[in-house]
């Protein structure tokens, strides 16, 4: 029997969750992709907190540009929500997708408001 894609992309999540674990002095990024939507969470697993979030339903996020532009304007204003939570360094967990696209320009969104991943 054929996997669908959710089922694909689920073994996939399990399989990079069995390695990315965040913990206090590196908390772990998740993303979450929709089709019209990007979020991004700052997690501590070992303490089960999010430390910090961002998305492109924020209310301080104006929807400009393309996908990928929102992508990298979210990943700089996790960066900044992270920042002021006290978080320097993550571990990114790119959530069963492929490092491309809009996951690729948050992640470097991220990294050019300070994170260290």
């Amino acid at each position: 029997m054929a996997l669908t894609k959710f089922q694909k992309r689920n073994k996939i999540r399990r399989r990079i969750r069995k390695s990315v674990s965040g913990t206090a002095d590196r908390p772990r990024l998740s993303v979450y992709r929709s089709n019209e939507q990007i979020y991004a969470q700052v997690i501590d697993d070992k303490a089960g907190v999010t430390l910090a979030t961002a998305s492109s339903l924020d209310k301080e996020f104006k929807k400009e540009g393309s996908k990928s532009d929102q992508a990298k304007k979210v990943g700089e204003l996790l960066a900044k929500n992270a920042k002021e939570a006290g978080v320097e360094a993550v571990s990114f967990d790119r959530g069963g997708y492929r490092y491309h696209g809009r996951v690729k320009s948050l992640a470097e969104g991220a990294r050019e408001g300070g994170l260290k991943f």
